[in-house]
């Protein structure tokens, strides 16, 4: 086996496809797997005795299946619905001579492969968005500087996260691969803009502690249940807040019913959208 073969694990029944990005050794000298979930953000290691080796396939394949795809359509569809709403604004209804701005999204992800997919998908929904991506452990070095720089409405940080120990307790911060590199990422750009709906964050990818995250200052966040998020719902999170009037609150639950891993994956808080109309339309 080599690096970039797509695998499953044969003692977790087959249940998450991984793609192999390195390897190392035990204590006892056994080389093991490094692996990278191609649907889900989640990093683990296997023994090769374990693995089984899949036909190569196309990670956006994998990651888009039908079910997501259907998913990806309707926040299509809903954006330009939403983005088409005047709500309570008769003057720019009888005009043609506006145009919206949904919100802009700054994006640092752990993964590069992850990014690209999550950026094409912005365009798609056509939402502005900066991706860069910065190893978790990384990330909270260069926010402030990439912030700065670039002024989003709303801030992502993802990349890989797992539970480290089956035993260990889940409060502890210690058990976690990553989640303590995305509090300290929040964590800097809170000082940056502390207003909660100045700068809407979300933050967290697999299995992580979603409780301290949040206290560390992110609209939303992963994950409650300790679950395998998705790899794209951090983008279904952002399309509902990018995309909804910056005069009204959009709600807890319309935005978590919208991802794909549900509540047990996403949780968060109250927070306003950030599309604005604007006229007359640009030339």
């Amino acid at each position: 086996m080599k690096e970039g073969d797509i695998v499953v694990r044969k003692s977790y029944n087959r249940d998450i496809i991984f793609k192999i990005v390195g390897f190392s050794k035990d204590e006892k000298n056994k080389k093991v797997a490094i692996l990278k979930g191609v649907a889900f953000r989640l990093m683990a290691d296997a023994y090769l005795d374990d693995l089984e080796l899949l036909e190569e396939s196309d990670t956006r394949g994998i990651l888009i299946d039908k079910n997501v795809q259907s998913l990806l359509y309707r926040s299509v569809v809903n954006a330009r619905e939403r983005q088409n709403l005047y709500r309570g604004a008769p003057k720019l209804q009888a005009s043609s001579n506006v145009y919206g701005i949904p919100g802009k999204v700054l994006q640092i992800d752990g993964d590069k492969e992850y990014l690209k997919i999550c950026l094409d998908v912005y365009t798609e929904l056509g939402i502005p968005a900066v991706g860069v991506a910065i190893p978790e452990a990384n990330q909270y070095k260069e926010v402030r500087a990439l912030l700065e720089k670039h002024k989003p409405d709303i801030l992502v940080i993802t990349g890989h996260d797992a539970i480290t120990s089956k035993k260990g307790n889940l409060k502890d911060i210690n058990n976690y691969r990553n989640s303590y590199n995305f509090i300290k990422c929040v964590r800097e750009a809170r000082k940056w803009q502390p207003d909660f709906d100045g700068l809407v964050i979300f933050a967290g990818a697999c299995q992580s502690n979603y409780e301290q995250i949040i206290r560390s200052g992110a609209n939303y966040a992963s994950s409650p249940g300790r679950i395998m998020i998705h790899a794209l719902d951090p983008v279904f999170i952002v399309e509902k807040i990018a995309c909804s009037r910056i005069d009204m609150v959009v709600p807890i639950e319309e935005v978590i019913e919208q991802t794909i891993t549900g509540y047990k994956g996403i949780g968060g808080s109250e927070t306003r959208g950030k599309f604005r109309w604007a006229m007359p339309r640009l030339i």
